[in-house]
């Protein structure tokens, strides 16, 4: 007969069963018969017999398990583990008075020292965190001006209000952002042999430009490109051209520069107020925007994987990447799948 493998049961019933066992050897019964009896294996009852008979009923009582840990090599238990992650989770090194603004391999290393008095490895580190299902990823920027109960008011009340309207009056809500662009951006990352940087030829003179562009999470982009410096003048000619192109009203939602606050860009507003309304987003607030993203690629795609030698290269090269995108709208719809602009798809 099969026997049972007594760890299946629970404590109290394994603990009566030890005491049964014992008890029968007591009274007489071999180690063979008290086995089959209880169903368990002879090994096991030669085990209790022999605590027993060194320490009595209390040598048998079943020991507390030890916690297991997470991970072998770093000896963290599961509950120490769960203390860590609700700590990167919730604070920021910073904000524990530590040297740090980031949760790198180092810091959180710190914070096991610090906490539970264990010290590890950068490298045991970074598989513990892979194993508690985290990985490094590029953090969004959000300036220390930011007013959360400003961007929750946005988030709650604000935005649900405008979509409203957009639905009920048949509006479309556009998404607009300017940038700068630079001949001498940041080309990233390539990889070179270890000792030896990679060298990306640049123009030895500077030179740059800009866009205004708006999206909406129907894949639509609109854009200009423009030479000098972000006016009252450039943001209405981008605006008549908008309503140009677009039949139905326009609800235009940009950040708070001082351009799109200026006493000429308010009146001409005001004139047009049944084509076109603007609002603005909270302050210090760009991971909000969905044009951001636009923004992002254009920079990641169109500047820093091709360079160009002057300024007309420069605009060309800008120019052809944002035609490109209009006539991908599944792309420009995909800026909206952002976690952080999620709320307006």
């Amino acid at each position: 007969m099969k026997k049972k493998d007594a760890r299946s049961q629970d404590q109290a019933t394994q603990a009566t069963i030890r005491q049964k066992a014992v008890r029968a050897i007591i009274n007489g019964a071999t180690q063979v018969e008290a086995a089959k009896t209880f169903e368990v294996t002879r090994q096991a009852v030669g085990k209790w017999w022999a605590a027993y008979k060194q320490g009595g009923f209390p040598a048998i009582e079943k020991k507390s398990r030890r916690p297991k840990s997470v991970d072998s090599n770093s000896g963290l238990l599961g509950w120490q583990c769960a203390s860590i992650v609700r700590t990167i989770k919730a604070k920021t090194p910073d904000q524990l008075m530590f040297p740090f603004m980031l949760w790198t391999r180092e810091s959180v290393a710190d914070l096991i020292e610090k906490r539970f008095g264990i010290k590890l490895s950068r490298w045991t580190v970074g598989r513990l965190l892979k194993k508690l299902g985290m990985s490094p990823q590029k953090p969004v920027k959000r300036a220390y001006e930011q007013q959360p109960e400003r961007v929750k008011h946005w988030l709650e009340t604000e935005y649900p209000k405008i979509s409203r309207r957009a639905t009920k009056e048949r509006a479309e809500i556009h998404w607009g952002d300017e940038m700068g662009v630079r001949s001498d951006d940041q080309a990233g990352r390539a990889y070179g042999k270890i000792g030896q940087t990679p060298v990306v030829r640049v123009a030895g003179i500077r030179f740059s430009c800009n866009m205004i562009s708006t999206v909406t999470n129907r894949g639509s982009l609109r854009f200009m490109v423009f030479d000098g410096k972000f006016s009252a003048d450039v943001l209405l000619k981008f605006l008549k051209r908008l309503l140009r192109t677009v039949k139905r009203k326009i609800f235009l939602i940009l950040d708070g520069h001082p351009v799109h606050k200026s006493k000429k860009v308010d009146h001409w507003l005001a004139n047009n107020v049944k084509k076109i309304e603007m609002f603005l987003l909270p302050a210090y607030s760009p991971e909000l925007n969905p044009d951001e993203l636009l923004n992002q690629d254009v920079k990641t795609n169109a500047i820093r994987k091709k360079r160009a030698a002057n300024k007309t290269g420069l605009k060309k090269n800008l120019t052809g990447y944002l035609r490109k995108r209009q006539k991908q709208p599944k792309v420009v719809m995909s800026y909206f799948c952002n976690k952080n602009v999620r709320y307006a798809a």
